[in-house]
């Protein structure tokens, strides 16, 4: 098989891996041995929100509109991954709901099937238009929910958001509770002198709408790199404060879940903790990303970037291409995110442009 250029954009790169063996329904393997199943998709980088640990309030340098990978781009690049043995794909942004095609993206790749069967589509929201748009998300295939929500105080919610949609998002997650979606997880980000006095309460209303918790340490993927690890929580003071509520017991089995989980009072209800800082699960690994202008990424804080578009629109050399580029995108996967490590740049891009 000839293996294809591989193109990386030249501001955030290091030297490119040689593509590795195989082709359309192998395994993506990386060096390290961990199988590649999970695909995140960034369909846009706009978002109906301004949280300050993602994005500036004003001055936002939005991603070219011809550049956003098209319905057909994301579809024949995801029937070659699911080919691939990816299994799970999860729609982010910015904010998917934007996407005035979403429904169509999510018919069109709950209809692809991989060597085990049919795939699973998720998407992770901040709810806002989420009632409005669910019936038909569902009816197109939609599998599973994430919903983001930092705090559930008005004046807080603005000071963190810059804007006051606190209702709609709740609203959001009532919808998403009445429906038939489960697991049904909200996702918090932990941050300390804004939102650490409410852990408790976050995760007693995610139970009373019959949904997992799942704490976030805040990480360095702020556009305006003002990151700063004294105001993280940590993993461990989430667990101490939660503690003084409920027994938590360890959930075994994890795998290449992001999410630590934890049984409440010995279950069934339980609480997650993604502790990308302090509690690095990059050995088990599974995930790669799409980011909304066609640039594969092998980690949420790599600096490097595998850029589909010219295969994607170029003169066309086949399918064997995209899964080329995959593949090495794969390769060149490094063993962790080295975020601990005095050498760790942070990602040029904002998390609304990478894809959560």
């Amino acid at each position: 098989m000839v293996a294809i250029p591989v193109t990386i954009s030249p501001a955030r790169s290091r030297p490119a891996h040689p593509a590795p063996d195989g082709g359309i329904g192998d395994p993506l393997i990386d060096t390290h041995g961990r199988v590649h199943r999970d695909l995140r998709i960034s369909l846009t980088d706009r978002c109906s929100l301004r949280c300050t640990y993602c994005m500036p309030e004003q001055g936002n340098e939005w991603l070219a509109r011809t550049s956003i990978l098209t319905l057909d781009e994301i579809e024949r690049v995801a029937r070659i991954a699911a080919a691939d043995g990816v299994s799970t794909f999860r729609l982010t942004g910015g904010e998917p709901l934007l996407r005035r095609d979403l429904p169509e993206v999510v018919e069109r790749l709950a209809a692809l099937r991989g060597p085990d069967g049919p795939v699973q589509i998720a998407m992770t929201t901040n709810g806002i238009g989420l009632r409005a748009a669910l019936p038909a998300l569902i009816e197109a295939g939609l599998s599973r929910l994430n919903i983001s929500l930092d705090t559930l105080r008005r004046e807080r919610f603005h000071d963190l958001t810059r804007r006051d949609r606190l209702d709609d998002v709740l609203d959001g997650i009532d919808a998403a509770a009445a429906s038939g979606l489960r697991p049904l997880k909200i996702n918090a980000v932990a941050m300390r002198g804004v939102n650490d006095d409410e852990m408790v309460d976050l995760v007693a209303f995610a139970l009373a709408h019959d949904a997992q918790l799942r704490f976030i340490e805040q990480m360095p993927l702020d556009a305006g790199h003002t990151w700063d690890r004294q105001r993280m929580v940590t993993r461990d003071e989430i667990l101490a404060a939660l503690a003084q509520r409920w027994h938590l017991t360890p959930v075994p089995g994890r795998g290449g879940a992001p999410a630590e989980r934890f049984l409440l009072d010995g279950g069934p209800a339980s609480v997650g903790v993604i502790a990308s800082v302090t509690a690095p699960f990059c050995g088990a690994c599974d995930r790669l990303r799409l980011t909304a202008d066609g640039q594969l990424r092998n980690c949420l804080f790599s600096t490097t970037e595998y850029d589909l578009l010219p295969v994607l629109r170029g003169p066309a050399p086949g399918d064997d291409a995209i899964d080329r580029m995959l593949r090495s995108c794969v390769h060149g996967k490094l063993p962790g995110h080295a975020i601990n490590d005095p050498s760790f740049l942070q990602p040029a891009r904002g998390m609304n442009a990478i894809g959560g």
